[in-house]
């Protein structure tokens, strides 16, 4: 088997994952699907206030990675998550985001206690 026809390592395959979903429109395109299970094209386009190319883009980028996938109903294009565990990959970036902000916050509320003040 030569090297260039090895499947690549798993972390590759992670990073590109994680790659792909390293955009904000991205980003909100899941949490816009997460509050209704698929919505059309024009209406993601809409809500993220992108124009069509570039609302294309981002679709067919998450398309082609197996996050989204799309049917076609009359001249309408519907994308919905294909695997609901994506939101929960979502929340947990969340909920670090959350602790780092949190203790960001603590640090923040010591250094602006006055200068010489121990404890409570």
């Amino acid at each position: 088997m030569s090297p260039s026809s090895q499947p690549a390592p798993v972390h590759r395959l992670k990073a590109d994952f994680f790659r792909v979903l390293g955009h904000p429109a991205r980003v909100r395109i899941l949490e816009l699907l997460r509050d209704e299970d698929e919505r059309t094209v024009g209406d993601l386009q809409r809500a993220l206030g992108l124009d069509s190319s570039g609302t294309s883009q981002h679709l067919a980028a998450l398309r082609r990675h197996g996050v989204l996938e799309s049917r076609r109903a009359g001249t309408s294009v519907y994308y919905r998550v294909r695997d609901p565990r994506v939101f929960q990959l979502l929340e947990v970036a969340r909920q670090l985001l959350s602790a780092q902000l949190e203790a960001s916050r603590e640090l923040l509320d010591e250094l602006a206690e006055p200068a010489g003040r121990v404890g409570p």
